[in-house]
């Protein structure tokens, strides 16, 4: 069969334009700038819409465990009363997953709800919109069952086995849906405005609407080249998905432009900020254990024939050379990532500073003394702890002139947990040490006239799993099978993905783009729009002196959880000089990196460079007081794991390094 590239010219023709406002729905976006692009996008006659993430693990358990949204009610208020006129002014559908941040059935109807609140708002009459909703919940006695079948693996080496008392503990369970269930929906109801989704793998809905377009060359595509442009489409989803973080400087929205020939166009919204092919391929990285393989629901992407090409406008970057290799053709089943919490406790703290510079160096044996106070006032509770955040205390043991000092507790529950905190704050505030001589009190407390802070439930991370599905399971539940088990025992309950479909509103639908005033752009794509007078130009940065440690040299040096288990650390460099310099030094061997943030070499998860971006990346478990623990809990203090990376950024560089440097 010919290639539907060799079809289609050496550019390809444009499939879709997708626009991104944010990162995240519920963060905030300029209404305006959005507007101004979907002016210009939706000129060309190119299908386009405004697709956004609603969701993450990277705000902790809280949000799986208790029922609670990522952000107030109010910022999706206010975020869905915009994007919603955006959607009336242009006909282009919104899709969004994920919704409410954990995606869960709870949350997709609450968010459901909150767009019937608006279009009943006085002034909304004119609105009428065909809403879908499709749900992610999954139910515990199917993995209850697939367990038992050993259908169920962890998500990462580090990823505790999963147990039927994790299931049973789990509040809800939400799986990370692929794209399949949205094409089924948008196949369904081609006139949708807007697609509510649940928990979903953050590329799927980009990926959903782009093969949703391209339905009848897919069909009759050959392997290649469907891998071809599934690769492009899951590729750019990625990307996507934070909206302008690939650019720079940051731009909050970002528009691809997807072809028929497995390419993609990216470009910011931000007239001020361009995409380059560093900045681009960098992205690749973010937030993901490797660079080059990236495991999703029914199979993995393949960069390691990536290309970031410049475009003329000097903002635009095109990428290429991407690939989507299927499960099924692999001999793989397809596999949904499932995600829990459970509550493990409660919690309270106190809080206050210590500037006696006598007991500043005897802080460690005052709070062994805090301890054992309490063990002996609290004989009759269980299962209790209690640990210190010390902030002015590094980890070398190196002390600044005065330290801030969190006592955390967890206790079975919330009034046992505050009265441990009342006898640890006494016990700190007036217990003794040598050469003590400020006698009336050790510690200054009282912040926000709080002595004690009642902190509520404490989850955790339970489940963080993969599921095999069998054949078709992926994909939406046909309508009249939503309910129903198997006809024997013996056979595995289905997995079952359902939706609804709702008219909301008493306008009138229109079939057609609604006028606007705007003059029609000529081109595709956002390559030829006007850009700010010094976005073409290339910043140089030089180093600045002394050159001492790695972090002098980095263009980027970050931290990120990639996922709840692990935390993943990326350096680029500016310079393809400094970039092979460092790389041929054999400074970041896993061996030395290991020594360098402190873990073992059992614990290297990923280590290795990536040229395209001028990079290289370490990945490892979350390790917490020298134990493996998930992101959240008890004694969290960095969710995000953007704190990470000071030991990589303060290693030492080498004489040999240093004097190739300086060579140039």
């Amino acid at each position: 069969m010919e290639s539907v590239a060799a079809t289609s010219g050496a550019n390809g023709t444009p499939v879709c334009h997708i626009v991104t406002p944010v990162g995240m729905m519920g963060y905030g976006f300029d209404e305006k700038l959005t507007e101004t692009v979907l002016e210009s996008l939706v000129a060309t006659g190119t299908p386009t819409a405004i697709i956004l993430d609603s969701g993450s693990t990277d705000s902790g358990p809280e949000k799986l465990a208790l029922g609670v949204t990522t952000c107030p009610r109010s910022a999706y208020y206010r975020d869905l009363s915009k994007l919603l006129r955006l959607v009336y002014a242009f006909h282009v559908p919104l899709i969004f997953s994920s919704a409410g941040g954990d995606g869960s059935d709870v949350h997709v109807k609450e968010i459901s709800e909150i767009i019937k609140e608006i279009v009943a708002e006085k002034g909304n009459e004119h609105y009428r919109f065909k809403v879908l909703a499709i749900f992610a919940g999954m139910d515990k006695t199917i993995v209850a069952d697939r367990l038992r079948r050993g259908s169920i693996t962890g998500c990462g080496k580090f990823v505790p086995e999963l147990t039927e008392h994790d299931i049973g503990n789990a509040a809800t369970i939400v799986s990370q849906l692929g794209p399949e269930p949205f094409m089924d929906a948008m196949a369904a109801d081609p006139d949708f405005d807007i697609i509510v989704g649940g928990r979903a793998y953050d590329p799927a809905p980009y990926v959903a609407y782009a093969a949703h377009l391209m339905r009848p060359q897919v069909a009759i595509a050959s392997p290649e080249d469907k891998q071809r442009q599934f690769g492009a489409f899951q590729h750019m989803g990625k990307i996507m998905e934070c909206g302008g973080l690939c650019s720079e400087p940051k731009s909050y929205g970002a528009v691809a432009t997807v072809y028929d020939n497995g390419t993609f166009d990216l470009v910011p919204t931000l007239p001020t900020s361009r995409c380059t092919p560093l900045s681009v391929a960098a992205h690749t990285l973010y937030e993901k254990s490797r660079p080059d393989l990236l495991y999703g629901p029914g199979g993995w992407l393949d960069l390691t024939k990536s290309t970031y090409e410049q475009m003329a406008d000097g903002r635009t970057v095109r990428v290429a050379g991407s690939t989507f290799h299927f499960s099924e053709d692999n001999g793989r089943p397809y596999q949904l990532k499932l995600e829990a919490a459970t509550i493990v406790g409660y919690r309270c703290m106190y809080m206050g500073s210590i500037r006696d510079p006598i007991l500043l160096h005897q802080v460690d044996p005052l709070l062994e003394q805090v301890r054992s106070y309490i063990a002996a006032q609290h004989c009759d509770v269980s299962d209790w702890d209690i640990h210190w955040h010390i902030h002015g205390k590094d980890k070398a043991g190196n002390i600044a002139n005065d330290i801030f000092l969190i006592g955390e507790v967890i206790a079975p529950t919330q009034a046992e947990a505050k009265a441990i905190v009342s006898t640890a704050r006494v016990a700190t505030m007036h217990g003794s040490y040598q050469g003590q001589k400020a006698t009336s009190g050790n510690f200054g407390f009282g912040i926000g006239g709080k002595v004690e802070v009642e902190l509520g439930p404490c989850a955790r991370f339970s489940i963080y799993h993969l599921m095999d599905l069998k054949e078709g399971e992926e994909r939406l539940c046909p309508p009249g099978q939503e309910q129903g088990g198997p006809a024997t025992t013996s056979e595995a309950p289905r997995v079952r993905i359902t939706h609804t479909v709702s008219m909301v509103g008493r306008g009138e639908k229109a079939d057609a783009p609604r006028p606007y005033a705007t003059t029609k752009t000529e081109g595709n794509s956002l390559e030829t729009s006007a850009k700010s007078e010094d976005s073409s130009k290339v910043v140089q940065r030089t180093f600045q002196a002394p050159v001492r440690v790695l972090g002098d040299i980095s263009r980027v040096l970050r931290s990120k959880n990639s996922g709840p288990y692990e935390i993943t650390m990326d350096a680029m460099f500016e310079s393809e000089a400094t970039y092979r310099a460092v790389k041929q030094s054999g400074l970041l061997s896993e061996e030395s990196v290991a020594a360098t943030i402190g873990v073992s070499m059992e614990h290297i998860v990923w280590c290795g460079f990536f040229d395209p971006a001028r990079a290289f990346k370490v990945t490892i478990p979350r390790i917490r007081g020298g134990k493996l623990v998930p992101a959240g809990g008890f004694m969290e203090d960095d969710v995000h794991g953007t704190q990470q990376h000071l030991e990589l950024f303060n290693m030492k560089l080498p004489d040999e390094l240093l004097a190739r440097l300086a060579a140039g």
